[in-house]
């Protein structure tokens, strides 16, 4: 196989980029980046296997390892997101477990940030102290809630921004600056922002992680995950863990990110300019109490979005008078956008965090976190935005009857 130069596309602009970086040809010359369905790979002799496995000759041994599609897609997300090195995981869990378990061990500490989906939730506070693993919470606004949270044993710092489903958005370079002050890394979930709006790595982060599920495929399609950071840090904690654990994607569902990417940066650009179009549609709609978009100058953190933001998000959430009640009939009464936990999808989807995807957080938790009974979060998609404004306008007409 043939590997396309990544010297001459480091002057393209990332539309160019997303269509041919990390590319790679067989023998036949195909246009599209080849599928390879295999779990090994075969030698010449027993002493190219040899080296083959000695590290003495690069190339391919199983695909729970490496594999020469799921290299494309890493290739492609390095270029996007700026990073030297990348992993591809099974799902977006996959990897943010991966990215935080793999440098810890019994008697670390990990600071993280209160507000963070559901499951990295579990895996902070459930799943880490089965392994002898301490944590501490904090508001991940406050810098000097993080301040105080370190100890000698800190070793991870995580965090989302913007969060799910407030949208708050946490200062990545101030945290950043403060894990490195105390030898501790920091691991940054940037599915909300996706990479062509934040890139926590120039931020200073360590590590990035998304979940490839949403915006990366962003047509519901298949699972898969990524994470990425420098290429040592990848070979000292995560390469070992990755290969032996296996949490490694298949052929297949990187094929599908791979083809994902190549349209990725029309489709978040189109979905944030229709959902910054909803927003200001419906911020002055009396049923609304509260109404979040980091692209509005009355988003709390509006200087920070600025800073650190090169784009608003295609997501919006919204607070409705009438709670759980109006929420659902809202959401009922929806006929172009449609219920579902997913988001980052070119159709525009709608849920209900308090009684999905935070569900299992206690009321004084979803308080703190401001998930009301009357919020809603929605992931807006490639519809016509008028379209969408009428679909949401007359459903929460409806909802106030």
């Amino acid at each position: 196989m043939s590997n396309q130069s990544n010297n001459q596309s480091a002057d393209w602009n990332v539309e160019t980029r997303m269509v041919h970086d990390g590319s790679m040809r067989s023998a036949f010359g195909e246009t599209s980046e080849a599928l390879f369905l295999t779990q090994g790979f075969v030698y010449d002799s027993s002493a190219a296997a040899e080296a083959r496995f000695k590290g003495e000759d690069e190339g391919y041994i199983y695909s729970r390892y490496a594999n020469p599609t799921v290299t494309m897609f890493e290739q492609r997300m390095c270029a996007l997101e700026g990073a030297e090195a990348a992993l591809a995981t099974t799902s977006g869990m996959a990897a943010v477990s991966s990215a935080i378990l793999c440098q810890l061990k019994a008697g670390d500490h990990v600071v993280a940030a209160y507000a963070l989906f559901g499951s990295c939730r579990y895996v902070i506070e459930t799943l880490l102290p089965q392994f002898g693993i301490d944590f501490t919470f904090v508001d991940g606004k406050d810098i000097d809630a993080w301040k105080a949270a370190i100890r000698p044993q800190t070793r991870v710092m995580f965090l989302e921004s913007p969060t799910n489903p407030t949208l708050e958005l946490v200062d990545i370079e101030a945290v950043a600056a403060l894990a490195h002050e105390n030898d501790a890394r920091l691991v940054v979930d940037n599915v909300f922002a996706t990479p062509l709006w934040q890139n926590p790595l120039a931020l200073g982060a360590d590590v990035v992680v998304y979940s490839a599920t949403k915006h990366i495929d962003g047509q519901g399609r298949c699972l898969g995950g990524v994470v990425l950071a420098s290429q040592d840090w990848i070979d000292e904690h995560l390469f070992d863990y990755y290969r032996h654990t296996g949490p490694g994607i298949s052929p297949f569902n990187a094929w599908v990110l791979l083809k994902g990417l190549e349209t990725l940066p029309l489709r978040v650009r189109q979905q944030s300019a229709n959902a910054a179009q909803i927003a200001d549609a419906i911020a002055g709609q009396a049923s609304v109490l509260r109404l979040i978009y980091p692209g509005r100058d009355d988003h709390p953190q509006a200087e920070l979005v600025k800073r650190q933001m090169r784009g608003g998000s295609t997501m919006v959430a919204f607070e409705l008078a009438g709670g759980k009640h109006q929420a659902f009939a809202f959401q009922d009464a929806l006929k172009i956008v449609r219920i579902s936990n997913n988001l980052g999808d070119a159709k525009s989807l709608v849920t209900h965090p308090a009684t999905t995807t935070h569900k299992n957080l206690t009321l004084e938790d979803r308080d703190m976190l401001g998930i009301s009974d009357g919020l809603v979060r929605l992931s807006v998609g490639l519809e016509n935005a008028d379209d969408l404004i009428a679909d949401v306008l007359q459903a929460m007409e409806l909802s106030t009857r």
